[in-house]
């Protein structure tokens, strides 16, 4: 691939779910969204109260969750195409929902960009700051687009975008790798893992979440 680091879906890794599983698919097949994902990667238990306990965090009230949602829904107000012609776009979708049972995830990408050389990348809006790094949550959110947008449009994903608004709309660029995809996939398989044996995690390392954390009168 001319120097370009191929990457490989392996189907056994990839896959959550047997084959037997998938083929008998209804409505009720667990699923489990990209935000939760980025929720798990916050504090596993986030995973075991949501989803085991079915106790609700009440985003709705957190101001950066409105925001965020604001932001949302007013984007191609403020966004002009250049900033997409730079990226070498050629196309855009807009909040495109998509699922994958093989994966057991479903989730809205803020839009999908059809690539001059004929791939496919997510480009996904933040209200946030850059601060010289892209968080873990942001790269392996970006990294589950970028499977889900390989299953679904059977095209190449080599890289996506994500916008910080509050950096002055600034851009920054993900190569993706086949450790970003193996880790996302591990990630994922954590999550159910957690789920279908409804066992009490571990919490974060990092205490400094638990200060602001909606479940921290309950978690013990």
């Amino acid at each position: 691939m001319d120097g370009e680091e191929e990457i490989i879906l392996r189907e056994d890794p990839c896959s959550v779910f047997s084959a037997k599983d998938l083929e008998s698919d209804t409505e009720a097949t667990p699923m489990i969204t990209t935000s939760e994902i980025i929720e798990h990667l916050f504090c596993p238990r986030f995973t075991y109260f949501m989803n085991c306990l079915n106790i609700p965090q009440h985003e709705e009230l957190r101001y950066k969750v409105l925001k965020g949602r604001e932001l949302h829904e007013n984007r191609e107000k403020t966004n002009v195409d250049y900033l997409r012609k730079r990226l070498g776009c050629v196309k855009k979708e807009i909040s495109v929902y998509i699922a994958s049972k093989k994966l057991g995830v479903r989730g809205i990408i803020d839009e999908v960009l059809h690539l001059s050389d004929g791939s496919l990348a997510p480009l996904d809006y933040k209200y946030a700051e850059y601060n010289d790094f892209i968080f873990r949550t942001h790269r392996v959110q970006s990294t589950v687009y970028a499977l889900l947008i390989m299953e679904n449009y059977k095209k190449p994903v080599k890289k996506g975008f994500i916008c910080y608004v509050r950096g002055g709309n600034k851009i920054k660029e993900i190569i993706y790798s086949q450790n970003d995809l193996n880790y996302a996939m591990e990630v994922i398989a954590e999550i159910f893992d957690i789920i279908i044996k409804a066992f009490y995690p571990k919490k974060t390392a990092w205490q400094n979440r638990c200060i602001d954390c909606c479940y921290r009168n309950i978690c013990v």
